[in-house]
Order: C-alpha cells, then structure tokens, then sequence
C-alpha cells in the first residue's frame, strides 16, 4: 500500500497513452519526453477512457 505522506511529487501526464504499454515503456515516455527520473515520483497516465489510470510509483523495491 502506498503511504501518501511518503509520495513527493505527483506528475500528470496531459494527453491519451495507450493503457496496453507496460511499467518499462512509461518510465521511457517519463525519461524521454518529460526529462524526468521515472524513480523521483508518481506519474498519472490517463488513456481514452477517462475513468482509467496507470500510475507507476518507486517503493525503493519495485514498481
């Protein structure tokens, strides 16, 4: 379970990404497009359907 004190920072990603890509391809986009460490917080990916969300999050074991 994740502890929301211990969260940082929470990014939202603007526009569709296909909800079919696994944890290795969003934490490309994250690095790639955003510049960003996929370690250094949570990412909220939403796809078409907006009651969806993919959110990859570092507990320092895995995602």
């Amino acid at each position: 379970m994740i502890n929301l004190a211990e969260l940082g920072c929470v990014f939202i990603v603007c526009g569709k990404t296909d909800m079919h890509r696994g944890i290795d391809s969003l934490a490309y986009i994250v690095k790639k497009s955003f510049h960003l460490d996929p370690f250094s917080g949570c990412f909220l990916f939403c796809g078409s359907r907006k009651d969806r969300f993919k959110a990859p999050y570092w507990d320092g074991q895995g995602f």
